[in-house]
């Protein structure tokens, strides 16, 4: 069992258009997968074909030990594909967790109990655009966290602030996590910026660079207001068969390659700092990271 988290403080990268199709995927080739949503927006909860009228327990009662993650998850229509949902509740989880004992591992807590976690192949969990608690739980509860990124110039320094939560996670609270890859989204090949940002970041990340890109692609952004994935919309369009590559790629690199830590060069580690700031018990969330 992995669990990946994809996230990006960033919005507008296709998170959630990567966390519901490449579900969709992985289940079409035989996993089982769990796809949880820890974005108050509850966007892949009904990309995934869920109405989220019909959502009356979600992740946010997992989080707060109301409810069992068993007794939450739902079964989508998409083959190999179970839920936990997301409702507007999830808006006031920080709010309620700030001065909770174990704040930061509540989601780690509730996959894991009663050996919930183990019913799956993968977890994918989609996070919020903010490095705020609910992200830090997400990282906390990942072996390895994938980045979507658009090719633009601001998304580098974003990176940049992206790389260096996961480091203080990875010093506090989870030491195991490391980057599964970066993964160019939205992309339009015709564009000179891309191809320089695409270089740049080829020069940083190297192999963590996947191969696969997403297009801009029209059926991708009309799929998810038919409740359903790229693969149960239009399996047949330019951004099916990306994250059809993308779903076999993430395949092959973990059959490949070990779950381990990424190893980092002693000069990009930074300072001693606790991602909770202040630190203490009682400390305030998270601050947020914003571009």
């Amino acid at each position: 069992m992995k669990t990946l988290v994809i996230a990006n403080q960033k919005g507008g990268v296709a998170k959630t258009t990567t966390a519901v199709n490449l579900a969709a995927y992985l289940g079409l080739l035989d996993k089982k997968v769990l796809l949880v949503d820890l974005d108050p927006q509850g966007n892949a909860t009904s990309g995934i074909g869920i109405d989220r009228k019909t959502v009356d327990k979600s992740v946010y009662d997992v989080m707060i030990g109301r409810e069992p993650a068993e007794q939450v998850v739902r079964v989508s229509t998409t083959r190999g594909v179970s839920v936990l949902p997301a409702d507007l509740s999830l808006v006031g989880a920080e709010v309620e967790l700030v001065n909770a004992d174990r704040r930061e591992v509540r989601l780690s807590e509730g996959l894991t109990r009663n050996e919930f976690n183990k019913k799956f192949d993968f977890i994918i969990i989609d996070t919020p655009p903010s490095l705020g608690l609910l992200t830090l739980n997400a990282m906390t509860a990942a072996h390895s966290v994938l980045i979507p990124m658009q090719c633009e110039y601001f998304a580098l320094e974003g990176l940049a602030q992206l790389y260096k939560t996961i480091q203080l996670v990875r010093k506090n609270t989870n030491p195991d996590l490391y980057i599964e890859g970066l993964l160019f989204s939205m992309v339009d090949m015709r564009s000179n910026l891309t191809l320089q940002v695409m270089e740049e970041v080829k020069k940083i990340l190297k192999e963590k660079v996947y191969e696969t890109v997403i297009p801009r692609n029209v059926r991708l952004a009309e799929a998810p207001s038919f409740g359903k994935s790229i693969l149960g919309y239009d399996k047949h369009s330019k951004g099916a068969e990306a994250y059809q590559k993308l779903a076999k790629e993430f395949l092959k690199r973990n059959e490949e390659l070990p779950i381990l830590p990424d190893l980092t060069s002693p000069d990009q580690e930074t300072p001693d700092s606790d991602p909770t700031p202040q630190g203490g018990e009682t400390a305030n969330t998270p601050e947020e990271v914003s571009t």
